[in-house]
């Protein structure tokens, strides 16, 4: 009985809590060194790839060969005429990047004459992105819908040509056609503008790396 009490009272073995410490000694500060140098190494890495990304990836997209230029535009924005101010502020905003976005706007752009079929086909044709502002006038606009349908029909694939963008409308009201495409949810106007002017350039860069490696 003597024995037994003892075995029930004798302290874990110390192998088991010399590797418990070896474990949390080793591990985690090593694990937490090693997390504080990568998040700071991937922190300095992504803010260096930002700092390096932007003029190369700028003189990449602008460069006299790049595909960039085998459409009219780089990007279209498909919108109501009740929302004409605040596609000014974007188009104004994406034109005056360094990287000098070419955009159609239907008002400044069409040509006077033209059928407005044929304008919007055009639009949709010609640039590399389009912009869909839905708003609920976008919704109510056939229009709209249209230039929509155009451009799914153009490229069905969600590939970052499409960039839906939501203002002032319920999410259960998104456009079913859309659905298999991320949004943008526009809450704070300038933030919107530049996760828009970012997913552009994300396109057009990936366009000018697919085109690069594919003369490789």
């Amino acid at each position: 009985a003597g024995w037994f009490r003892r075995l029930l009272h004798k302290p874990k073995p110390s192998s088991v809590e010399s590797l418990k410490s070896s474990h949390s000694g080793s591990s985690s500060p090593s694990s937490s060194s090693s997390a504080k140098s990568s998040s700071s190494s991937s922190g300095t890495s992504l803010a260096t790839s930002s700092i390096s990304l932007s003029p190369v990836s700028a003189v990449d997209i602008s460069a006299s060969d790049s595909p960039r230029w085998d459409k009219s535009y780089d990007v279209c924005i498909c919108h109501s005429e009740g929302d004409v101010e605040l596609v000014e502020e974007l188009v104004s905003y994406l034109e005056g990047q360094p990287e000098s976005f070419r955009c159609f706007l239907q008002l400044r752009d069409a040509v006077a004459g033209s059928a407005v079929v044929t304008e919007l086909c055009d639009a949709v044709q010609n640039s590399h992105c389009w912009v869909m502002l839905i708003t609920p006038s976008f919704l109510q606009d056939p229009w709209c819908r249209y230039q929509m349908h155009q451009a799914l029909a153009e490229a069905p694939m969600a590939n970052g040509r499409t960039i839906p963008v939501l203002k002032d409308v319920d999410r259960k009201d998104y456009p079913r056609e859309l659905r298999n495409i991320y949004y943008i949810y526009m809450v704070l106007k300038d933030k919107s503008f530049r996760q828009i002017r970012d997913t552009v350039m994300r396109y057009l860069q990936e366009l000018c790396r697919s085109s690069t490696e594919g003369m490789e």
